[in-house]
């Protein structure tokens, strides 16, 4: 069996969940514009580096979009997303704080780990280049909101990173980070993921993997009001016996034919 970080996370955050996705074959429906403006941005990114005209790729794989009933947030709209994405372009190539060399290899990286028995992990990299002048690992995310820049070393805890060190052996690690309000803003960050941090996760993922196989899907309850992860879960539809919220929120897939094997390229 092959396993992703995002199988793994979704287990970790709600066994139920994961059963409903990866084992019964239910599938969110792709209609948060947010998402699917971060895969096109993700795309023109990795033109940039490719020496061609990045913002020509945004408005072509953005357009794709333009007809389509997507859920936008109260500040957003097609329009002000691709101008947004046009000025963190412009901003991006500005700031020139980031060099990739080989693009074509060093762009949306996979690898794979052995795990015991027939399982392996399998991840997706964004990049593998220069932050400043420093050799890491690169991830691109596209946000309406700045991320927060305190305590000092907040980054260390991100558990993605953890699990792409984990996985490609590299300390060093970077997000860059796209922020699409009014005036944009590019954030860079910048870490180093300890040994003992890429064993624990490692051990995290054999103890998770384990129960998977034991078929151990209890529910996760959320906690209550007002921070109830319930509430924004698109499964809710499938725990509380709706099918009303089912539908609007999901579609149905023959059973987990990928296993997650292509979600690490959608964020």
């Amino acid at each position: 069996m092959t396993y992703s970080y995002t199988q793994i996370s979704q287990y970790l955050s709600c066994p139920r969940r994961y059963r409903h996705r990866y084992l019964d074959g239910w599938k969110e429906k792709d209609t948060r514009a947010a998402m699917l403006f971060g895969r096109a941005f993700e795309l023109a990114v990795g033109a940039y580096f490719q020496r061609q005209d990045a913002a020509a790729v945004l408005h072509q794989e953005w357009a794709s979009y333009r007809d389509s009933d997507l859920l936008y947030s109260e500040r957003d709209s097609w329009d002000r997303m691709l101008q947004s994405g046009v000025q963190l372009l412009d901003r991006f190539a500005q700031d020139d704080r980031v060099r990739i060399r080989q693009p074509r290899r060093n762009l949306q990286v996979r690898f794979t780990k052995p795990l015991v028995g027939q399982n392996a992990f399998v991840a997706f990299v964004d990049d593998l280049g220069e932050l400043d002048g420093t050799p890491c690992l690169l991830e691109w995310n596209t946000t309406a909101s700045r991320y927060p820049e305190e305590p000092t070393g907040l980054l260390a805890l991100d558990p993605q990173l953890v699990c792409y060190s984990w996985v490609t052996g590299i300390a060093d690690v970077a997000q860059v980070v796209f922020v699409r309000k009014r005036l944009v803003e590019i954030q860079y960050f910048r870490t180093t993921i300890s040994d003992e941090q890429r064993e624990e996760f490692g051990h995290l993922v054999q103890d998770s993997i384990r129960r998977i196989e034991a078929t151990e899907f209890l529910p996760h309850s959320g906690i209550r009001f007002p921070q109830n992860p319930c509430t924004s879960c698109p499964y809710i539809g499938l725990c509380l016996g709706r099918p009303d919220l089912t539908e609007n929120a999901l579609v149905r897939r023959p059973g987990a034919e990928d296993f997650g094997l292509f979600d690490e390229l959608t964020y």
